[in-house]
């Protein structure tokens, strides 16, 4: 746990310290300045406002216990076993199975399911899902991963606003700052998928974590690994509705229909190795 917390703030650093450069190779000292109270604005909008937002993003209702007795009863159960308050219970409309949590910390989590989710799977696999859900907002996944996924968009928006400036001849500023045109270029087209890569490595060790935890949590490490088979064998046929890069790292398994080279930048790791490490974790092998 501790090292997994170690690598995640590395890599937050490293994504800042990508933003900052850019900011600088574009607008010089001041630009840098610029950039850095950029990113401290979106942070905190991040913190106050992401779960709010991308819980009206995909259409995300709240029931009541009365609603979706099932469903409340075994969130309820996991939130007593994570030693967490019970978060809100939400459910999104479609028929693509999948489920995410939200909140910027347990008092204000969110657990979501899809109403395929809840057709698809028994219940020993939905109450695993959960539990990974779960498992996220113990360790605060949710806030982790906004944070990355608002610092890695920025980096991209700044980065082609420095393609249109070296287009126009920008890259120094009149303290001569800057890498020139040719340096500011190279930056605009690497700088996106630096920041590409390192959202991707915060994602997905936060996923394996969410793994182990939720397995603790429910008991059945089985039942969540035949879960995201399940899950991943619908979906890959079935992208959910409205879902966008920007969110895809919040939900159980990738939203998207994304095969071929795409899938070699999912935010997601590979649902095999996920598998055989929940198989390791019954068998009493090491999962991290």
């Amino acid at each position: 746990m501790f090292g997994n917390t170690i690598k995640t703030a590395f890599l937050l650093a490293a994504l800042t310290a990508l933003f900052l450069l850019i900011g600088r190779a574009v607008g010089g000292q001041g630009g840098m300045m610029i950039a850095f109270f950029m990113a401290v604005v979106m942070n905190v909008g991040s913190y106050w406002f992401s779960d709010s937002i991308v819980l009206k993003m995909y259409g995300a209702r709240e029931v009541p216990e009365s609603e979706a007795p099932r469903l409340h009863a075994i969130v309820h159960r996991l939130a007593t076993a994570a030693g967490t308050p019970m978060p809100r219970v939400c459910v999104i409309p479609g028929d693509s199975p999948n489920a995410f949590a939200t909140g910027r910390n347990p008092e204000h989590a969110a657990v979501a399911a899809t109403e395929g989710i809840l057709r698809l799977l028994p219940e020993d696999e939905l109450e695993a899902v959960l539990a990974h859900e779960m498992g996220h907002v113990r360790n605060r996944d949710i806030l982790i991963g906004t944070v990355a996924a608002t610092l890695a968009g920025a980096i991209m928006m700044i980065a082609h606003m420095a393609q249109f400036a070296a287009f126009f001849g920008g890259g120094r500023d009149r303290d001569g700052e800057g890498g020139g045109v040719v340096g500011m270029l190279l930056l605009a087209i690497l700088a996106p998928l630096g920041a590409m890569l390192i959202q991707m490595g915060i994602s997905r060790s936060r996923e394996y974590l969410a793994d182990a935890e939720g397995a603790r949590l429910c008991g059945n490490p089985l039942a969540l690994a035949r879960a995201l088979q399940r899950i991943s064998g619908v979906s890959v046929n079935m992208p959910l509705e409205g879902a966008g890069p920007a969110t895809a790292h919040l939900f159980i398994v990738n939203p998207l229909s994304a095969g071929g080279i795409a899938g070699l930048f999912s935010t997601h790791p590979p649902v095999e190795d996920r598998v055989e490490r929940l198989r390791a974790m019954a068998a009493g092998g090491a999962t991290r």
